[in-house]
C-alpha cells in the first residue's frame, strides 16, 4: 500500500525553519544514505557524508521549500563531499608514503603527523580549482623549499612562469583565508 505524503514545508502548521528542515531531513535522509552507500560501499563513510550534506544545507540557511529538485540538490552536495573525501585520502596516502621513506629518528610523532595531515588538507582546499602545475609549483616552494629556478627546471617552464604560478597560488590562498 502506498502512503501519501504531503510536503511539510508547504504546510501552514509548520512555521519554523528548523521544523521545515526536520521534515526535509526525514523525507530525504534514507534515500540520500542509500544513494551515497552505493557510491562509497562503506556504511560509516556513507553516514558521515549524508550527515555532512545536511549540515551544509543547514549552514547555507536555504529554505528547504525553495528547492525544486531536492534529491538532485542533495546528491550534488554529496558528490562534492565524496570527491573531497577521496582527494583528502589521496593526499594523506601520498604524505604517509613520504613519511615511511624517512629515517625513524626524523619521523614526526603521531600528534605531529595528524596536525600535518590537517594542514595539508587545508592547503589542498585553499588551492582547489587551480591548475595542477600551479599547485605543484606552490608545493615545491612551500613544502620542499625549492627555489624558483629549481621549480622551473622540474616543471620545464621559465622562472618567470614560476613567479606567475606562485602569485596565482598565493592570491588563491589569500582569498580563501578572507572567505573563512
Amino acid at each position: 500500500m502506498r502512503s501519501i505524503h504531503i510536503n511539510s514545508w508547504n504546510d501552514p502548521a509548520v512555521s519554523s525553519p528548523s521544523s521545515a528542515l526536520g521534515f526535509f531531513f526525514s523525507d530525504h535522509h534514507r534515500w540520500l544514505l542509500q544513494h551515497v552507500q552505493r557510491r562509497l560501499r562503506n556504511q560509516a563513510d556513507a553516514e558521515d557524508t549524508a550527515a555532512e550534506t545536511f549540515c551544509q544545507l543547514l549552514a547555507a540557511r536555504i529554505d528547504p521549500g525553495s528547492i525544486e529538485q531536492p534529491r538532485a540538490y542533495l546528491s550534488t552536495i554529496a558528490r562534492r563531499l565524496i570527491y573531497d573525501r577521496h582527494r583528502r585520502r589521496q593526499l594523506e596516502q601520498a604524505y604517509l608514503a613520504r613519511l615511511a621513506a624517512l629515517p625513524e629518528e626524523l619521523a614526526p610523532s603521531p600528534e605531529e603527523r595528524h596536525l600535518l595531515i590537517e594542514a595539508l588538507a587545508a592547503i589542498d582546499r585553499a588551492l582547489d580549482g587551480l591548475p595542477l602545475v600551479v599547485k605543484r609549483a606552490f608545493l615545491y616552494s612551500q613544502l620542499d623549499g625549492l627555489t624558483y629556478v629549481d621549480i622551473a627546471i622540474r616543471l620545464n617552464v621559465s622562472e618567470r612562469t614560476v613567479g606567475r604560478y606562485m602569485t596565482q597560488a598565493l592570491r588563491q590562498c589569500y582569498l580563501t583565508q578572507l572567505a573563512s
